[in-house]
């Protein structure tokens, strides 16, 4: 049985630390948001890019984790899968409520924060890519890559694009559209054989 002075609670496995603080056991919880606390603060930092924001945020996700490890279902995600996506979604609903203005989509490429967790090898293929992205954006027509950008990197939807923009709903969507098969289709971001 687990108890709140276990000295192994670092040692579990994500599911089962889950699976005691769903049984409110302290110690399940401390060795849980020291486990995670460091990606769930980064996830949240390089989606609104406010160091303020991104603790409260942090702080959210990991309440929000507490509050409904009861129903966390280890078959339908693992738990680092589980809580960034919790990260993620408030991270999402800051950016929607904060209404900040548009800026430069490539200003938003050079937002993204390289998680302090990836290898080094994994840094410089980040580094690699968000250069390339950087580039294939550039490519794109202007109202394209505004669209692509506000919608994919600040969780804008068409709607808040064509509020943003100024144009009709369909124009937004299409731009959206057209940016992302450009993107696909722009060599710069073609896979490689290994």
């Amino acid at each position: 049985m687990f108890s709140t002075d276990d000295s192994a609670a670092p040692s579990l496995s994500d599911e089962a630390l889950i699976s005691a603080m769903a049984q409110r056991h302290d110690g399940a919880t401390v060795a849980f948001v020291r486990r995670f606390q460091r990606r769930v603060y980064g996830l949240a930092r390089s989606i609104v890019n406010d160091p303020g924001a991104a603790e409260e945020i942090s702080q959210e996700a990991l309440v929000k984790a507490w509050r409904h490890a009861p129903t966390f279902d280890p078959r339908r995600a693992s738990a680092e899968r589980w809580v960034l996506t919790i990260t993620r979604n408030l991270a999402i609903d800051h950016l929607r409520r904060r209404r900040a203005e548009p800026r430069d989509p490539v200003e938003f490429l050079n937002l993204v924060a390289v998680s302090s967790d990836l290898t080094f090898d994994e840094r410089v293929e980040h580094g690699d890519l968000r250069t390339r992205l950087q580039a294939a954006l550039l490519d794109l027509p202007e109202e394209q890559r505004r669209a692509v950008v506000l919608s994919s990197l600040h969780g804008r939807t068409a709607a808040e694009i064509s509020d943003i923009e100024g144009i009709p709903l369909g124009t937004s969507k299409t731009r959206i559209r057209n940016g992302l098969l450009k993107l696909r289709d722009h060599p710069l971001l073609q896979r490689t054989p290994e």
